[in-house]
């Protein structure tokens, strides 16, 4: 059964491609039938450049423990950051 209950963001960064390091401007994160994962359902995080065609995406199909366990991390890690290193983001 599929939920059809997809996230969309805005982001800025980059993300290593097939082709290299690409810039990367949109995500979008649902939980669906995977293509490659072993499994029946599984959270999608997709992290595109929409102006560079299909080329420029990066996907990753995650387990539900797998998906919470790098959203805790990440929010660790930011967390445990000096603010001094987050600053320059804050007038961004």
């Amino acid at each position: 059964m599929c939920t059809y209950q997809t996230e969309r963001i805005s982001l800025r960064g980059s993300a290593k491609a097939r082709q290299g390091w690409i810039k990367v401007t949109d995500a979008t994160v649902y939980f669906d039938h995977p293509v490659h994962f072993p499994a029946g359902h599984a959270l999608m995080i997709d992290v595109i450049n929409p102006s560079m065609g299909p080329e420029a995406r990066v996907a990753l199909e995650l387990d539900p423990a797998s998906a919470r366990a790098l959203a805790d991390a990440i929010i660790l890690t930011l967390d445990q950051a000096p603010a001094a290193l987050l600053a320059e983001f804050a007038a961004s």
